[in-house]
């Protein structure tokens, strides 16, 4: 009949519904490619986070200050934030094209990191170290923001591998950066950028602002291996352990039973005269200073005579205000003279500047065999001669036989 089902097509239909679904027919994604959906918190412990965020906060720390060096610009670097993410994480975080810059380390750590920056970041931080505003974002990341990019982490990695090196107690160092482009979307598991980005890794996230031209957030990757190395050396240069559970408060001690007291004699009995227990010699018309102090012994109750030192001054000290001899301002050429004489045999080094000019990286890259380069002094005008880069006299060329030379024509004041 038309419209309506055999059994046999009923049959094969309830047939197919028990069998297990396909992920390749059906499209659903396959967990143990990324590591499930959810990363696995007890890989890490949360003494071991905070080791790891204090180390971050300190080397990039010192990454913002020589990222300020590099764009001349005000940059802040928020506190971190350590957690433990799976390939998924990133890919909700960071949907379009990104920078993803490996940090190997050579020495005194094992291991390696991922630093992931957002296109737009790239672009106006490369087009800041060309010298431009910061506004050029437009066209394409090319090699030239992938090479510039680079060098900019490789200064900010090495400052931030010194400050480490302070911190854990030992030499750290790196290689040279490498940064890619990276399409997120193009990537089912994380394991195929690295092997450590297959299951569970630590993501370390930051908030990077450069004045009002950068307001996002940067993040570090680390594999769990070398998040553990790192909290382990923090805590022997610390001289610890790692912190434990905290133990029980001990009984309290029993309180001490009081001591019998020593029987008071009594002076007058043995032919002597009772002394009060504290004298107050201000009263008896005495100074006090360099007098012997009476300290009672615990264990007679006698009176014991004991000097104590002070602080007297000696006698017959003649004291006179200090005289200074005053300064003449007679200046004698004689001697100003001898003391040139100690120093004109010292070497300086002269310069002629026949003019400067300023250029843009990618000008410079475009420098070739002919190229000419306009300075900012005009045809005819006088030269500059500097003595030690110091400004001290003007002059024009000439001509000594083959040699270029200078005749000064003015000495500057």
């Amino acid at each position: 009949m038309d419209g309506m089902l055999s059994q046999d097509e009923i049959n094969a239909l309830l047939t197919g519904m028990d069998a297990p679904a396909d992920d390749g027919d059906t499209g659903m994604e396959d967990t143990s490619a990324s590591g499930g959906l959810e990363p696995d918190e007890s890989l890490l412990t949360e003494y071991e986070k905070d080791a790891v965020g204090e180390v971050a906060n300190i080397s990039m720390g010192s990454s913002a200050t020589t990222l300020f060096s590099i764009v001349n610009r005000k940059v802040d670097i928020s506190t971190p934030t350590v957690t433990l993410a799976v390939w998924k994480n990133v890919l909700d975080e960071y949907e379009k094209p990104c920078v993803f810059i490996q940090i190997k380390y050579t020495q005194g750590l094992d291991g390696s990191n991922i630093l992931v920056l957002k296109e737009h970041d790239v672009k106006v931080i490369t087009d800041l170290m060309m010298g431009g505003d910061g506004s050029n974002t437009d066209g394409e990341l090319g090699e030239l923001h992938l090479s510039a990019i680079s060098e900019a982490m490789n200064e900010m990695m090495g400052s931030s591998a010194t400050s480490l090196s302070t911190m854990l107690g030992k030499m750290i160092d790196i290689s040279p950066p490498e940064a890619s482009l990276i399409d997120l979307t193009a990537f089912k598991s994380g394991g195929d950028i690295a092997a450590f980005l297959e299951g569970t890794f630590v993501k370390i996230a930051f908030r990077m602002q450069i004045d009002d031209l950068v307001d996002s957030s940067i993040m570090q990757l680390y594999p769990i291996d070398f998040a553990k190395e790192i909290y382990d050396t923090f805590i022997n240069n610390q001289g610890g352990d790692s912190p434990a559970a905290p133990a029980p408060a001990p009984a309290p001690a029993p309180a001490p039973a009081p001591q019998q007291a020593a029987p008071q004699m009594d002076m007058s009995q043995m032919g002597m005269p009772q002394m009060a227990p504290q004298m107050d010699m201000s009263q008896m018309g005495m100074p006090q200073m360099g007098m012997p102090q009476m300290q009672m012994m615990p264990q007679m109750g006698m009176p014991q005579m004991q000097m104590m030192p002070q602080m007297q001054m000696p006698p017959n000290m003649n004291i006179q205000p200090v005289q200074f001899q005053n300064f003449s301002n007679d200046f004698n050429p004689m001697q100003s003279q001898e003391n040139i004489e100690l120093i004109k045999d010292v070497p300086l080094e002269v310069t002629v500047e026949l003019g400067r000019t300023t250029k843009s990286i990618s000008d410079i890259l475009d420098f070739a065999p002919g190229t000419i380069i306009e300075l900012d002094k005009i045809a005819g005008e006088p030269i500059d001669v500097l003595v030690n880069g110091k400004f001290v006299a003007k002059g024009e060329v000439v001509v000594i036989e083959e040699s270029f030379g200078i005749r000064v024509t003015e000495i500057i004041k």
